[in-house]
């Protein structure tokens, strides 16, 4: 019988695939056993396989994003004008799974054109995302070091976390101060506290009847110098941020008519820069008459994506960059399956944060959609679908430059009371029921 064979149309004549890893990189530029050539991590390693591609007319290559390895070759294969496409490594997981056997089926798939890059921010944007980021991590040690003061307190008796509402607010810092310096009585320690305090001095100092031990008063000191480092750091990194914005030509002054929605700031570790007017001045529309939309999902939404949402050619793309989009798996004309893709973006869990929130209100234009989820599939199901909506939302209000409108289409509207109508026919019907009209025909 006659071997059959298949043409494939090679959409990248000149491409290379290259498998990274933490020691060493695979360089395939054909799919021969002498295409393909293992190079160290180091600079002169980077150096000698630009040489490699160069000498063998390589134009574009594809590699695998692996952990944070690909990020040092990435830059320096742009800067010498290669056209590179990162994808993820779920690419390639049902082919054999070795190094060599990687770099190969990267560079055959990139060769046919059937490979998909990822999202990549670029030039001041990219720079943004990675200090946002850095931000984050800032005050999860500074929370980290409040636990720990919380905990070398409470190990000595003094229950200063019932006494004042934030324990490294203005008036507690003040007693832990105090309390390390060690000359004060616990009445004066409570003659500290702002007059704001709820509780009554007598009451404060009731709480601050100690039992100093050095060993942890030696540990308090050191967890709050750590705190106040940290603090110092975020301070300068909000400075650096800011010099970041004014890099984006953000001086243009907003228009005295246009009127931004006021919303309360809230955390004291939020960050001190007019994110609302920056979010205007970059896109023309308020996000932030979106529902739910605080200064922190706004802040997340331009440091991840900003201006680079032209990237994304719709709302549907940007959905399933975020994972917010059900992964549908069809056999037989039948949905199988359609869970939602695990993932850790950072404005994906913000838009999460804000559909919960949501869901907890009472009154909310987006309410009945989340209800309406959430009635059929759970709570969790409702808070991806809402966050879904809330990223479909900016897009079209920063693509389209138009307003937030709570008003539901009418075309929607009936759509919606069809959907009713129909599941309540259906409830009677399986209940041996009939819907009968005025006439006393009945109705299907």
């Amino acid at each position: 019988m006659k071997k059959r064979t298949m043409k494939m149309k090679i959409v990248n004549a000149h491409a290379a695939g290259i498998d990274i890893g933490s020691r060493s990189h695979y360089v395939a530029i054909g799919q021969g056993i002498d295409d393909i050539k293992e190079f160290g991590v180091s600079h002169s390693e980077h150096l000698k396989l630009i040489a490699y591609l160069n000498q063998a007319g390589i134009t574009t290559v594809a590699m695998e994003s692996t952990g944070s390895y690909w990020q040092s070759l990435y830059y320096e294969l742009i800067e010498n004008s290669f056209e590179v496409k990162l994808i993820a490594g779920s690419a390639i997981k049902n082919f054999k799974k070795t190094d060599v056997k990687d770099a190969q089926s990267i560079q055959k798939l990139h060769t046919l054109g059937l490979l998909n890059g990822c999202f990549l921010p670029e030039n001041n944007q990219a720079i943004l995302k990675e200090l946002s980021r850095h931000r984050k991590n800032i005050i999860e040690e500074i929370s980290k070091a409040t636990l720990r003061i919380q905990k070398c307190l409470r190990m000595m008796n003094y229950r200063l976390e019932l006494a004042v509402s934030d324990v490294v607010g203005q008036s507690g810092l003040s007693i832990i101060r105090a309390i390390i310096e060690g000359n004060k009585t616990p009445m004066e320690l409570a003659e500290l506290a702002n007059n704001r305090v709820k509780k009554s001095k007598e009451e404060i100092a009731d709480l601050l009847y100690g039992n100093p031990r050095v060993e942890l008063m030696f540990e308090l000191q050191q967890n709050l110098e750590m705190f106040d480092f940290f603090q110092k750091q975020l301070q300068n990194l909000d400075e650096k941020i800011e010099e970041q914005f004014n890099h984006m030509h953000l001086n243009e002054e907003i228009d005295e008519s246009v009127d931004l929605v006021k919303k309360q700031v809230k955390g004291k570790n939020q960050i001190k820069i007019p994110i609302q007017k920056i979010g205007y001045q970059l896109f023309g529309v308020d996000l932030m008459k979106i529902p739910c939309i605080s200064v922190n999902t706004l802040y997340t939404f331009i440091s991840e994506i900003g201006l680079d949402i032209e990237k994304f050619h719709n709302y549907k793309a940007l959905c399933s960059h975020l994972r917010l989009a059900p992964n549908n798996k069809i056999t037989g004309g039948k949905i199988k399956s359609s869970r939602t893709p695990k993932g850790k973006n950072p404005l994906a869990l913000a838009l999460r944060d804000a559909a919960n929130v949501i869901g907890n209100q009472k009154k909310n234009p987006l309410l009945p959609f989340f209800n309406r989820i959430a009635v059929r599939k759970g709570r969790a199901a409702a808070i991806t679908a809402t966050a879904r909506k809330l990223a479909t939302i900016i897009y079209k209000m920063v693509t389209q430059k138009v307003e937030y409108d709570p008003k539901i289409p009418e075309h929607i509207q009936e759509k919606i009371i069809g959907r009713k109508i129909k599941n309540a026919k259906e409830l009677l019907k399986n209940n041996g029921l009939y819907v009968v009209d005025n006439l006393g025909v009945m109705i299907s």
